[in-house]
């Protein structure tokens, strides 16, 4: 592993070890913020997460939720607001999660964690942004 690489899983190890399980999304971004990451691009169905960070940028490949040839699902608001909330209550895992944005025609979303933010866009354009507060992580 590079310096890099290891920055970035050490910091995800960590933010897993302390993150709730509601709300946890802000004190995962904190600490991806605080150990150089500035932003955070997801593609979907691929599940492909790029970390762009204060000294270059790392790839991280998940599993991908589709395979073969499909139809994109239309982009629908509501239904991503509706995954938002079910991940914010604690009530799906992370793959869950992908999975319902996916099906909400979500093909990818930015995590601005300078900004405090995180884009949601759709094959057409369409997007929905969502501000997430502002937290303390002491190690």
């Amino acid at each position: 592993m590079s310096e890099l690489t290891t920055k970035l899983t050490e910091a995800q190890k960590f933010a897993m070890s302390i993150r709730p399980k509601v709300g946890g999304f802000p004190i995962l971004a904190e600490v991806l913020r605080q150990a150089g990451v500035h932003l955070n691009r997801w593609t979907l169905p691929s599940c492909q997460s790029v970390y762009y960070m204060k000294d270059g940028s790392v790839v991280q490949q998940g599993t991908p939720l589709v395979n073969g040839v499909l139809e994109i699902p239309k982009f629908d608001r509501e239904a991503l607001i509706k995954a938002l909330r079910t991940d914010q209550e604690g009530f799906s895992t992370f793959p869950e999660f992908l999975k319902a944005a996916w099906e909400a025609g979500v093909v990818g979303y930015d995590a601005d964690f300078t900004g405090r933010k995180v884009v949601y866009y759709g094959v057409n354009g369409e997007s929905y942004l969502e501000e997430y507060p502002a937290v303390v992580v002491n190690r």
